[in-house]
């Protein structure tokens, strides 16, 4: 299993835009092979550093799977209006990628 994240530090005032941006975009990934679940994370607000915390969450089979899809037409048809509404973003998203060592 492969769990991939982008962490996406947004403006504070600027939360619910970017849930609703997530929440009604057009998304097929249900229909990519080796997809599992997706899960859009809001943590903690940092008023100090103005910005709340957001975590794209998504599972995958495998590492493989998951590569095969950012380099997909699927891939780029999600993310073609990434630069929309650059004022909500501090900085770009940062990946991270994680493969399973132990669990259940």
């Amino acid at each position: 299993m492969y769990f991939a994240m982008n962490r996406f530090r947004i403006a504070l005032g600027q939360e619910e835009a970017f849930e609703a941006i997530w929440k009604n975009r057009d998304s097929s990934l249900s229909e990519v092979p080796g997809f599992l679940a997706f899960r859009l994370l809001r943590g903690d607000s940092f008023t100090a550093e103005g910005y709340t915390l957001f975590v794209s969450s998504s599972t995958w089979q495998d590492r493989d799977a998951f590569t095969a899809w950012t380099k997909s037409e699927n891939f780029r048809a999600a993310h073609k209006n990434a630069a929309d509404n650059r004022a909500m973003y501090l900085g770009p998203p940062k990946f991270e990628g994680f493969s399973v060592v132990e669990g259940a």
